[in-house]
């Protein structure tokens, strides 16, 4: 049996002085749980010292007045309280009783959890529906009842499962090293309590802007007084021959994720279809469980449209240390049987396919709803789309970048998360600006990759530190301004730029 590891830092029931307490943060222990002093001003808060998210060392983070940043993927937390104020996180910390006797300060027991700092609604509306189950839906429907909303909240999802962390079905769930009880953004139990009427296999066939009112798929229509499209986006499929074989398979759903696991069971070789984020992730969860990968894209590079050709190259090399063959420049024409054909490249035998392409925004139900489009759901800063009462998040939105100062639209988890909360609290009458900085991060055997902003075209990357190393900060310009940063291990770095992005688009 491992041994437990030591619990962290001073023993904080014993008590610590102010002269030794500097800094914002210090990392303590009360018995064996970790727990971490974060002073504000003159104030001083204990809380849990691990995100909530994916227990991301906090003592490692930032804090900005009582708000602390997750290091690994900016999940943020409210010192006061331990809500869970900005996404990834979800979840309250527990939060500690902080003693003072003379100059020291003593922590001895959690107090009970206080409750989430709430305006309440401005405006109530009697009925909310929200048209999708993924994150931005999931998390307005939480952040509409954690702002103390009580009228009904009906979410109407066409997959099986209740929502799910994502972004767990391409790395550690596919890899073997998650299970899947993971993967609930929630417990099933939490809709009921809530009472957040989930309605799985639900398909809206239309809306109707006039009588406010969804007409589902399999008949009925709801009613609405306002409306959240969240409606995600879908995989791109091959349109060549042998892509309905079972063996070949997109990723999206748990379903989708299953399917390639048992896929996966037995297998000798995979292709994956594209040199993307999701397919690059998905090439690494494969060789996780031991099988040849040979990943076939179109691009010369992997990834180097989002992260420049020095990136690139570095993302290839550490796949091909891991054992990825690499056929670029290429893609594949038809699959017959279980042997994929690349257009120029050799025959290649494949008992499992993985398509990763990338995905396309699911904007049938606002086009026929008459919303304006602009290669997405075009919304405001508060993200209420064209006809009042409707709003728009997530993958779908097209939004007003404050920082860009273009609109853009971004297929990033957090990005939806903090979109859908956003929705939620002005739809409750609140005019809020939705100003955060893109953020995403992908995981590549060992190495993360952090990146904030948005760059769609830069004439510049600066980069500090050795990409070859793990150790860098890149810095995407156009005209001598950063648009976005890319970081390797460089996490607290990688936070004060997504801050004064913030700060200066404030």
């Amino acid at each position: 049996m491992a041994d437990q590891q030591a619990p962290s830092g001073p023993d904080l029931t014993q008590g610590v002085a102010l002269s030794e307490f500097p800094g914002p943060m210090l990392l303590g222990h009360v018995g064996d749980e970790d727990v971490l002093l974060v002073r504000s001003g003159a104030d001083i808060f204990a809380i849990d010292a691990h995100c909530s998210h994916y227990h991301g060392p906090l003592a490692e983070g930032l804090v900005e007045g009582v708000t602390v940043h997750c290091p690994w993927h900016h999940a943020c937390f409210d010192a006061r309280t331990g809500e869970a104020t900005a996404p990834p996180a979800l979840n309250a910390l527990g939060v500690w009783k902080v003693e003072r006797e003379g100059d020291r300060i003593i922590v001895r027991e959690k107090r009970e959890q206080p409750k989430p700092r709430v305006k309440g609604p401005v405006d109530a509306p009697g009925r909310i529906v929200i048209v999708g189950g993924g994150a931005a839906g999931f998390a307005a429907a939480e952040m509409l009842r954690r702002q103390d909303y009580r009228g009904s909240i009906v979410m109407l999802s066409g997959e099986a499962e209740p929502p799910v962390d994502r972004p767990n079905l391409s790395k550690d769930f596919l890899a073997g090293s998650a299970p899947e009880d993971w993967l609930p953004l929630k417990p099933n139990s939490f809709y009921t309590d809530a009472a957040i009427d989930l309605k799985l296999r639900t398909e809206v066939k239309s809306i109707d802007t006039g009588r406010r009112n969804v007409a589902l798929a399999g008949g009925g229509a709801l009613q609405y007084d306002r409306l959240l499209l969240a409606t995600g986006a879908e995989p791109v499929r091959l349109p060549i021959p042998g892509a309905d074989q079972p063996h070949v398979h997109v990723l999206r759903t748990v379903d989708d994720c299953r399917a390639i696991i048992a896929s996966a069971s037995g297998a000798r070789r995979a292709v994956v279809i594209g040199a993307s984020f999701i397919g690059l992730e998905v090439a690494a969860s494969l060789r996780a469980r031991e099988i040849e990968v040979h990943v076939v894209g179109l691009e010369q590079r992997p990834m180097e449209r989002v992260l420049g050709p020095d990136m690139g190259d570095f993302v290839r090399a550490l796949h091909e240390e891991h054992g990825v063959v690499f056929h670029l420049g290429d893609t594949v024409t038809a699959i017959d049987g279980k042997r994929a054909r690349p257009k120029s490249g050799p025959v290649l035998d494949a008992d499992l396919v993985v398509v990763g392409v990338g995905v396309k925004p699911r904007l049938a139900l606002a086009e026929g709803a008459g919303l304006a489009i602009d290669r997405g759901v075009k919304v405001d800063a508060y993200l209420e789309t064209s006809i009042p009462g409707i709003y728009a998040a997530g993958d779908i939105a097209r939004w007003p970048d404050r920082h860009s100062g273009e609109n853009i639209r971004v297929e990033h988890w957090v990005v939806a998360e903090r979109q859908g909360q956003t929705a939620a609290r002005n739809m409750l009458g609140h005019r809020e600006v939705f100003d955060a900085v893109p953020f995403f991060w992908s995981q590549h055997y060992d190495v993360p990759i952090n990146y904030v902003g948005h760059a769609e075209q830069w004439d510049e990357i600066a980069v500090d530190g050795s990409i070859a190393g793990r150790d860098c900060v890149l810095r995407y310009k156009r005209g001598g301004r950063v648009l976005a940063v890319a970081s390797i291990y460089r996490d607290l770095e990688s936070l004060k730029v997504e801050v004064a992005m913030e700060r200066a688009a404030a």
